[in-house]
């Protein structure tokens, strides 16, 4: 696979991870208040990153980086916290079967804010796929 079509393997390696942080969260907060759970996940999560990092000699001054930057990673980090702390609450009181599809509706909001926000413009194929998740989470999600 070329260098150009790496991002496929680690969208893939996301997707995996992804499923299993849902299985492991899902039987992780049995017995614990959702908040405490997402914390103690943060915390872990920090310190395997700060090891990554320095680990492999990516470590650099973060105050060099421009204000834009900044800007754009804490609006990230507080949408990550949100999406965290409402996934770990919907995992508490609902099946993962269920919130894990519900969840995935990000594909097809990122695909729309993609367009508004960053001009992308997915072709008619695309958007074809982009609509076939959504009828597949609508079709997992409420199941009767």
């Amino acid at each position: 696979m070329s260098f150009s079509n790496q991002w496929m393997i680690w969208a893939l390696l996301s997707a995996v991870f992804a499923a299993m942080t849902a299985i492991f969260a899902k039987v992780g907060i049995r017995g614990v208040d959702s908040d405490l759970a997402t914390l103690i996940r943060t915390a872990i999560i920090m310190l395997v990153l700060i090891a990554f990092v320095w680990g492999t000699g990516k470590w650099r001054n973060p105050f060099e980086l421009s204000a834009k930057t900044w800007i754009f990673l804490s609006l990230s980090a507080l949408a990550t916290g949100a999406s965290w702390v409402c996934y770990f609450r919907a995992l508490q009181v609902g099946p993962a079967s269920q919130v894990a599809p519900i969840d995935k509706l990000s594909l097809v909001l990122v695909a729309i804010f993609a367009v508004v926000f960053l001009d992308e413009r997915p072709s008619l194929r695309e958007w074809s796929g982009i609509a076939m998740v959504a009828g597949g989470v609508l079709l997992l999600a409420f199941k009767r």
